[in-house]
């Protein structure tokens, strides 16, 4: 068994034994930083009919917390994105602050690079995957690790999540 089945393996077992959406993308968390790395891990919802997005998962609540709700600004990342179902990928804080405002906050945070990863369902974006790390960290070869080996785990999650979140 390689390390990456024994991780899918201890994340199918995380999510199967999970009983709340916390606990759901926990096992998602904890894949994503043992396949490709992620210093800061969300998971936001997103509902393109009202333009609204929830954060439903962070493994940093004290800056990142996943109360309330944010309109979502129609601007690049949200064509790329929400519209054409592609993920995101920046790997210098400049460009994440072109379309994120908080951008300085995640500079802080030791973070300059992003890949925003939608979650589709029935055809449209339920949720973003968002993974950062360091500037530069990105690289093609973890984005195309991201887009093979962590897009089914991570919409199984959300679909758990949703489930689970009644």
């Amino acid at each position: 068994m390689t390390d990456r089945t024994a991780t899918l393996a201890d994340f199918n077992a995380a999510l199967s034994s999970a009983t709340t959406e916390k606990g759901a993308f926990d096992a998602l968390c904890a894949l994503v930083k043992a396949t490709v790395g992620a210093k800061l891990f969300t998971v936001m919802t997103a509902d393109t009919h009202a333009m609204v997005a929830r954060r439903a998962y962070t493994d940093d609540a004290e800056h990142y917390p996943t109360s309330g709700e944010k309109p979502i600004e129609p601007n690049r990342w949200f064509e790329q994105v929400l519209t054409r179902q592609e993920p995101f990928v920046s790997n210098t804080l400049a460009d994440i602050d072109t379309v994120f405002p908080d951008a300085e906050l995640i500079g802080k945070l030791g973070c300059g690079s992003v890949v925003n990863l939608p979650l589709i369902l029935g055809g449209r974006v339920i949720a973003t995957m968002n993974i950062l790390h360091e500037e530069g960290y990105y690289t093609p070869a973890r984005v195309a690790l991201i887009h093979d080996h962590l897009r089914l785990p991570a919409t199984a999650a959300c679909a758990v999540a949703m489930v689970l979140r009644g």
